[in-house]
C-alpha cells in the first residue's frame, strides 16, 4: 500500500491522564500545526481514567471539531493500554503517538513526515538528544535505564526513544494482531521489523503540571520490557545458580583439604558456612523472583481479561 505525500490522513494519538493544566494548550498547538500545514487529520484523545476535569475539557473540544475523537476508559489502566487503544481506534493512513504534556513538540510533525516520505520507511522513531528541565541524576537514570532494558531484551530497542513516533498503516494493522494483555508498545513495534529510521530532537521540559511517570511506573515498564520480550532473565538466574554451585564445590574442596591436612579451625568453617548460606539464599531469591515475574505474566494472559475497557467514545454520543 503506497501512501501519497499529497493525499494522506494523519491520526494523532494522545493518551491523557490528569492533564487539565495543559490539555487546552496542547490542543491549541496541535490544531495550529494541522491547519498551517493543511493536513487531513483526526486527533484521538484517550482519557485514561482521569480524576480531574480532563475528560470534560476533551468533550468540550470534541464538540467544536468533528475531527476529534475522545475515547474514555472506565478507570485508569495505564499509559501503554491508552496508547494501544489509540492505535486500535485510529483510522488514518499514518499515525503519530504523542504525550499530552508538550515535551514532544507537535511542531516537529512536518519534519517527521518529511523523514517518512524521504526514506519511505514504516516507522520514524524519535530519539531524544537532550532532555531540558531534567536534573543530572534523573538524566543519568534514564540513560542507564534504557541501556539496561536493552541489554536484557532479545529485541534491539532504539536507545533514548519513547513512544513518540510515526507509524504507517502496515504497522497499525500488524499491531492489532498482538493479543497479549501487558503490551510494551515500543518493544512490539521494534519486534515487528519493517523499515524503521530515527528522527533526532531536543526534548523540552513539561509546559505545565507534573510528570505522571514516577519511579514505580518506570520500573513496571522496565519489567514488562524485560520479561515479555526476553528469556535472558531466566538465563541470568541459571547462570547465578551455576556460579553458586561452583562456589559451593570450591568451598567443599577447601573444607575436605583442611580436614585431611589437619589445618581445620577449632570452630570449623563458620565463616564459609555463613557466606555459603547467604550466597545460595540470594541466588534462590533472585531465581524465585524471576520465575514469579514470568508466572505472573502467564497468569495475566490465561485469565484473558481485556487490556482496557472503553466507557464511551465521542463518536458514539
Amino acid at each position: 500500500m503506497s501512501i501519497s505525500r499529497d493525499n494522506f490522513k494523519l491520526s494523532v494519538i494522545v493518551p491523557c491522564f490528569n492533564e487539565e493544566a495543559v490539555i487546552r494548550l496542547t490542543h491549541e498547538r496541535l490544531m495550529r500545526v494541522m491547519e498551517d500545514n493543511g493536513y487531513r487529520y483526526e486527533v484521538v484523545y484517550i482519557d485514561d481514567g482521569s480524576k480531574d476535569t480532563t475528560l470534560s475539557i476533551l468533550d468540550e473540544l470534541a464538540a467544536q471539531n468533528p475531527n476529534i475523537n475522545v475515547v474514555s476508559f472506565s478507570r485508569n489502566f495505564g499509559h501503554q493500554p491508552a496508547v494501544s487503544a489509540g492505535i486500535n481506534e485510529c483510522t488514518g493512513d499514518l499515525a503519530i503517538i504523542i504525550d499530552a504534556d508538550l515535551q514532544d513538540p507537535p511542531e516537529l510533525f512536518p519534519d517527521i513526515l518529511k523523514t517518512y516520505f524521504e526514506t519511505r520507511s514504516n516507522v520514524v522513531f524519535c530519539v531524544r538528544q537532550n532532555r531540558q528541565g531534567v536534573g543530572f541524576f534523573k538524566k543519568l537514570g534514564y540513560h542507564y535505564f534504557y541501556r539496561l532494558v536493552n541489554s536484557l531484551s532479545d529485541v534491539n530497542l532504539p536507545l533514548d526513544s519513547g513512544d513518540f513516533r510515526l507509524i504507517d498503516r502496515h504497522v497499525i494493522d500488524a499491531y492489532k494482531e498482538f493479543k497479549e494483555k501487558n503490551k510494551y508498545v515500543r518493544g512490539i513495534i521494534a519486534w515487528m521489523g519493517f523499515q524503521q529510521v530515527p528522527f533526532y530532537y531536543d526534548r523540552p521540559g513539561r509546559a505545565e503540571g507534573e510528570t505522571k511517570y514516577g519511579i514505580g511506573k518506570l520500573l513496571k515498564l522496565a519489567s514488562t520490557g524485560m520479561f515479555y520480550f526476553s528469556k535472558k532473565p531466566l538465563k541470568l538466574s541459571l547462570g547465578l545458580g551455576i556460579i553458586g554451585l561452583l562456589v559451593g564445590l570450591g568451598l567443599a574442596i577447601k573444607v575436605f583439604y583442611e580436614k585431611f591436612n589437619g589445618v581445620l579451625d577449632v570452630v570449623p568453617g563458620w565463616a564459609s558456612t555463613v557466606l555459603t548460606i547467604i550466597l545460595f539464599g540470594a541466588v534462590q531469591l533472585i531465581t524465585i523472583g524471576v520465575l514469579g515475574e514470568y508466572l505472573g505474566n502467564i497468569f495475566d494472559e490465561v485469565r484473558d481479561r481485556p487490556e482496557y475497557i472503553i466507557k464511551r467514545r465521542k463518536k458514539e454520543d
